[in-house]
């Protein structure tokens, strides 16, 4: 296997791959970066890697295209101690173990803990290999842990910022909620959508719902909104009796005929004065 690596990569030269763009990262002028083929048993896994989620069949078929083809992206470690810690790559090391193969191809570099967990989270993210709960968890560790805001984040991995919001949102969910989307149960469209809803319990009878009735997203959208609005005219129908208490007041204060009107948490407030001076009296009390 590592013949098919040299034949297929190296063979352009060491020099070559490092300043392929999908590798700039590894800067061969960087004396802490190596490359080299390392025992796959002396590498340990990445604590902070952010998907959790490896498919089986797409495992073995990344192993079956190893075996006929190679490796052409080695994997990236970092040396701890006597042994490497896997930074980015781990299907592939998977493949290579599926494969029984003892050596695989590797840049070893130098790396802090936020590192490691950033250049994990990158790769994936760039390589769609993340599910919409396991970017939102990563983004938001990524941000807490290196203590960075939302806009260095979205420069970090090429990413608007309302992008990056957007997933973030997506842990306000209910818990039950969020394994529908990681199981592909909804889209994360309808996730989105679910998110306007303050109450989980609500969130979670509207769920079932989409789960039974087969909802699209729009349809979903529908019955999100005409929710918040039953909710606004129960507010309204609340408040209905301070408002007039209220109302009453400011007519007894200014001597003044005051009419509200109200819609869908829309409306004008407007007063009748019989003369000049009395709206002058008016503007100056509100002046003050």
């Amino acid at each position: 296997m590592a013949k098919a690596y040299r034949k297929r990569v190296l063979g352009r030269g060491l020099s070559a791959i490092l300043s392929d763009d999908e590798n700039n990262r590894f800067n061969n002028s960087d004396s802490s970066i190596s490359f080299n083929e390392i025992s796959v048993d002396s590498i340990d896994l990445n604590p902070f890697q952010p998907r959790t989620n490896f498919n089986k069949k797409d495992i073995d078929n990344l192993a079956s295209s190893i075996k006929v083809l190679g490796l052409i992206q080695p994997i990236t470690v970092k040396v701890d101690n006597d042994r490497y810690e896997l930074i980015s790559g781990e299907r592939r090391l998977r493949a290579f173990k599926l494969l029984k193969i003892n050596n695989i191809p590797a840049y070893v570099r130098k790396a802090d803990d936020q590192a490691s967990l950033e250049m994990a989270l990158v790769e994936n993210i760039q390589r769609k290999d993340l599910d919409p709960i396991e970017i939102a968890i990563s983004y938001s560790r990524l941000i807490d842990e290196l203590n960075i805001s939302q806009e260095d984040m979205s420069k970090r991995v090429g990413k608007d910022r309302s992008t990056i919001s957007n997933y973030i949102r997506l842990l306000r969910l209910d818990p039950i909620i969020q394994s529908g989307i990681r199981d592909n149960f909804i889209s994360m469209g309808h996730g989105r959508t679910l998110i306007n809803i303050d109450s989980k319990e609500k969130q979670l009878i509207i769920y079932e719902k989409i789960l039974r009735s087969g909802l699209s997203v729009r349809q979903t959208e529908k019955i999100v909104k005409d929710l918040n609005q039953k909710k606004k005219k129960k507010e309204f129908s609340k408040n209905d009796g301070s408002f007039e208490k209220k109302i009453k007041i400011l007519q007894k204060k200014y001597n003044l005929i005051i009419d509200l009107k109200l819609k869908n948490e829309k409306g004008h407030l407007s007063f009748k004065f019989d003369s000049i001076s009395q709206l002058n009296k008016l503007i100056k009390k509100l002046d003050e």
